[in-house]
């Protein structure tokens, strides 16, 4: 399985099937690539409807005939586009081609709906992307009930988590990789990812990327 960070909060996803996470490619000023670039994918989850996070989901739902999975609301704004799309809320599981999707709390503001993270079970590894967050204790339910393989943690604060808050969720969740993601898209979410790394010490491996580099596991 191939994991690429695509920059800011963008993570693609390639196994037996593809997944995008939070596709914002085409504004995106850190953007590895542009829409045009990215693979066919067959669902395309959103944590929650922020343009930094949404902005080019229903367009490539609509490429590629895939199916969007999010919060309800989001759901049913995408079904009302002529998109497939399998709404759910937090503590909920759905399989959708293969995949399963766990979506977990996400400490955030939206305009419709909750914001949310995800527990993706694909080709039997877990990759937990936990959209724009601060820290909870209910990442310990993460570590408890699905600890992840890879998970990927926002550090760069003002909106979200910062490194000592993501360092702390590298503990709870008891994730055996961190990638950071969601800093240095603009200089108010400025972060250092070297403090990150030293910060989690020898809990987790962190695997540092650059936007557009892959991850195997």
């Amino acid at each position: 399985m191939k994991l690429t960070w695509l920059g800011h909060a963008s993570v693609l996803i390639e196994g037996s099937i593809n997944i995008i996470v939070d596709p914002f490619l085409e504004q995106n000023p850190a953007a590895a690539r542009k829409m045009s670039e990215i693979p066919r994918v067959d669902v395309v989850a959103v944590t929650h409807d922020h343009e930094d996070h949404i902005s080019d989901a229903f367009t490539l739902a609509k490429r590629d005939g895939a199916t969007v999975v999010a919060m309800h609301e989001i759901a049913v704004m995408a079904g009302e586009e002529g998109i497939a799309a399998e709404g759910m809320n937090i503590g909920g599981t759905i399989e959708v081609k293969g995949a399963n999707f766990t979506m977990v709390l996400a400490v955030h503001s939206s305009y419709r709906g909750h914001p949310c993270g995800f527990v993706i079970s694909l080709d039997g590894k877990r990759i937990y992307h936990s959209g724009d967050t601060g820290l909870t204790r209910d990442m310990l339910i993460i570590g408890e009930l699905y600890p992840p393989d890879v998970s990927f943690l926002p550090i760069g604060s003002r909106y979200t988590m910062d490194v000592v808050q993501a360092a702390r969720a590298v503990e709870y969740t008891k994730t055996k990789i961190a990638v950071p993601i969601h800093y240095n898209t603009w200089p108010p979410i400025e972060a250092d990812p070297r403090e990150f790394s030293n910060l989690v010490g020898d809990r987790a491996r962190v695997v540092i990327l650059k936007p557009g580099e892959s991850l195997e596991i």
